[in-house]
This record gives structure tokens, C-alpha cells and sequence, in this order.
């Protein structure tokens, strides 16, 4: 049972970094609107989401007894992160950002060490130095990193990590996913709310529907993170997060003409080459224990 949670986890995981990848690729694409205008709309629509998943379902609009602390801090710490790595996006760049952001999953092993008291092995902090220079080769790091805005974006990772952490106890408390989300998008919206009424921009069209869809794409992205994290351990699945990477050159080679150098190449081939072999290796062991 523990193995199926595992390769359940991980499809969350790519399910969430194909939709996390369709974000910043729709934000991108909507052009230079204020950062919390972006924020405001990428949780906006997930709120709908996770409102009409419980209504469908005909589940309260509650929350489990002891639980209120841990969907506090997962908010608190997923928005304020959210707001830093976009903030980071806009005066960095998408690619020193995402750097950044990327430091994530080890954020989240750290964090559930002391919080989860989960200890992640040799084999596994391997993979996550392996993926994350397959990264590093991708979006190659410039010089011109300025301490503040690197400063939130770093702390734009650490706060992604530990939102994870928390989504994992929340998990092991059993808080359903809908709520999970409909809480981190409801107090997203709240916060971001006030900024974006006083530093609205008017958009087209076409910038409403590609903030939709960034909203969408952000829901699919938190349904899949977080249902992910209540089935594995964050040392058991965040390896393959930096499949984002590979999503996101995807549909910049699709779409935004972008071609990938010989580096960025072989940055690619270290994060499936590492996806794959944490995937052979669990079903080695689960063919052990069976045997």
C-alpha cells in the first residue's frame, strides 16, 4: 500500500508541474500587469473550483478539528511565497526566478524533518542535487541577481517548501484536498484583493481569458500538489517537481519560438534521467518486498 501511495503521489506531482508550467506560461503571455493583479486572478478562479468540487460532492464547508493551525500556516506561508516568487519573476526574470523557486523540494524535506519527522536517505538527497543541477543548467543563472528581489525569491522557495510540508500533515490528519485549496485560494484572494483594487490595470480580452486560464491551470497545479503530498513524503516525490522545467520549455519551444541550447539539453536529460531512476529504484524495492 505504502509503494501505491508513492507512484500515486508522483502522478500528482507531474499532474501539478503541467499545470504549475501552464501558469507561468499564461501569466507570461498576459503581458505587464501588476504582480498582485496576477496573484489575485491565479487564485481567484481556484477558489470556483474548489467550491464547486465540495458543492458536486455534497461535503460541508468545513474544517476537521485540528486542523485549523496547520491550513493557517500552509496559507500563510503558500501565499506570502507565491507573492515573493512573482514579485521575483517581474524584476528578475522568469529564469533567475525560477531558479529560485526551484530550491523548493529541498525546503520541503528540510522543513518535514522537524515537522514530520520524515529522514530522507542518501539515495534521496542524491536525486535532488542531480535534478536540481539538471535545473541550474536549464535556466543558467546570470550575474545580475539583486539582493532584494533574489532575497524573495529565495524566500518565495521557502515558502513553497514549507506550504508542502504542512500540506503533507494536513494529509496525515486527513483534511480533504477541496478544503485545502479553497482556504490557500480564499486567504490568496484576500490579501492580494486590496492591492489589486488600488493598482488595477485595465486588460483586453485576451488578458482576461490568459488570466483564467492561469487560474485554471494554478488548480490543477494546487489539486495535484496537494493531493499529492497527503499520499508520500516529500523525500519519496519532490524530485520529480522539476519536471515543471521540462513542461515549461515545451511551450516555450511551442509557442514562444524559445529553442533550448546544448546546456539547457543536458539539463533535461539529468531531470528524467533522475525521475527515472527514483522510479526504477521504488519498484525494484516493491518487487523485493512482494517477492
Amino acid at each position: 500500500m505504502e509503494k501505491s501511495n508513492q507512484i500515486k503521489g508522483i502522478l500528482c506531482v507531474l499532474a501539478a508541474a503541467f499545470g504549475f508550467s501552464l501558469m507561468t506560461f499564461f501569466v507570461r503571455i498576459a503581458g505587464d500587469l501588476p504582480t498582485m493583479q496576477k496573484a489575485f486572478f491565479r487564485n481567484f478562479v481556484a477558489f470556483f473550483i474548489a467550491a464547486g468540487t465540495l458543492l458536486v460532492k455534497k461535503e460541508p464547508f468545513r474544517i476537521k478539528k485540528g486542523c485549523a493551525g496547520d491550513i493557517f500556516f500552509r496559507c500563510l506561508f503558500g501565499t506570502t511565497g507565491m507573492i515573493a516568487n512573482f514579485y521575483a519573476i517581474d524584476h528578475l526574470g522568469i529564469a533567475d526566478a525560477n531558479m529560485l523557486n526551484k530550491l523548493s523540494p529541498f525546503f520541503a524535506i528540510l522543513v518535514s524533518i522537524f515537522l514530520l519527522k520524515e529522514k530522507p536517505g542518501k539515495m534521496d538527497w542524491l536525486a535532488l542535487l542531480v535534478a536540481f543541477l539538471g535545473a541550474l543548467l536549464i535556466i543558467r543563472p546570470r550575474s545580475s541577481l539583486t539582493v532584494g528581489p533574489a532575497l524573495l525569491g529565495l524566500y518565495g522557495g521557502f515558502g513553497a517548501g514549507t506550504a508542502y510540508a504542512f500540506v503533507r500533515r494536513l494529509g496525515k490528519k486527513g483534511e480533504r484536498t477541496p478544503i485545502i485549496v479553497l482556504c490557500f485560494s480564499l486567504f490568496s484572494c484576500l490579501l492580494t484583493g486590496p492591492f489589486m483594487i488600488f493598482q488595477y490595470q485595465p486588460m483586453t480580452g485576451k488578458q482576461l481569458l490568459y488570466l483564467i486560464l492561469a487560474g485554471c491551470s494554478a488548480a490543477l497545479g494546487q489539486f495535484g500538489i496537494t493531493t499529492a503530498y497527503k499520499f508520500a513524503p516529500a523525500k519519496d516525490i519532490s524530485v520529480f517537481d522539476y519536471t515543471q522545467v521540462i513542461f515549461a520549455a515545451l511551450w516555450g519551444i511551442l509557442f514562444l519560438g524559445e529553442v533550448p541550447v546544448p546546456l539547457s539539453i543536458l539539463g533535461y536529460v539529468l531531470i528524467i534521467g533522475t525521475a527515472f531512476f527514483r522510479w526504477h529504484l521504488m519498484k525494484k524495492k516493491e518487487t523485493g518486498v512482494a517477492g
